[in-house]
């Protein structure tokens, strides 16, 4: 029901041409949120889609889950954008999915399963500059929480649309100062792609 309600919201920002595409998939949340004028997303954005056969509908080749994102009615562009990367390389595949809604004063944030634990980047692209953080073993939202100073148990009441506010108007606060570093360099630097789905039982 709320997904349906914010319709109207959604195609007036920065979400509308993702939503259109079929980018926004798996939400969590896909809706108002409590700050008057924001909608909010968590969930996967699809970033390369598989090639259709006849009818059917397969899912994307390439995805980048846990993203956390706002974006406000009236703007052309999004604000903030967090999410998961098993690889670096994606970076291009957001960054380009992601395209005209990139600003240059945006906050965006990328947590990279194959960077150097120790190192965190920030790398330009597309008119906009990517944190580009390490992550292993853990979430998205932890890893902003952790980031972002925020305390766990004080977003415990608060609902998907209410953590996602808070998690949101920290991070347009954000102003820390990482190593920079170019695309191509952070592809020289990055290590091996781990198999997601090793040592899973079957």
């Amino acid at each position: 029901m709320t997904a349906t309600l914010a319709r109207p919201e959604i195609d007036d920002t920065a979400f509308a041409r993702l939503e259109n595409e079929g980018r926004l998939l798996n939400p969590l949340h896909k809706a108002i949120t409590g700050v008057p004028g924001r909608v909010g997303f968590r969930g996967e954005l699809a970033l390369r889609f598989a090639p259709k056969l006849a009818d059917e509908a397969r899912p994307p080749e390439l995805m980048c889950p846990q993203v956390m994102a706002i974006a406000n009615v009236g703007e052309s562009f999004v604000p903030f954008f967090a999410g998961y990367l098993l690889s670096f390389e994606s970076l291009k595949d957001v960054a380009e999915v992601l395209g005209d809604t990139l600003s240059a004063s945006g906050k965006y944030f990328l947590f990279c399963d194959n960077i150097d634990l120790s190192k965190k980047y920030q790398v330009p692209y597309n008119g906009a500059t990517f944190y580009v953080l390490p992550i292993l073993e853990s979430t998205v939202y932890n890893e902003l929480l952790d980031l972002l100073y925020l305390e766990k148990n004080d977003l415990k009441k608060k609902d998907t649309a209410g953590k996602l506010d808070a998690v949101a108007n920290a991070a347009l606060k954000f102003s820390a100062k990482f190593e920079s570093i170019s695309y191509e360099q952070g592809l020289a630097l990055m290590g091996p792609v781990r198999n997601p789905n090793e040592n899973r039982p079957v």
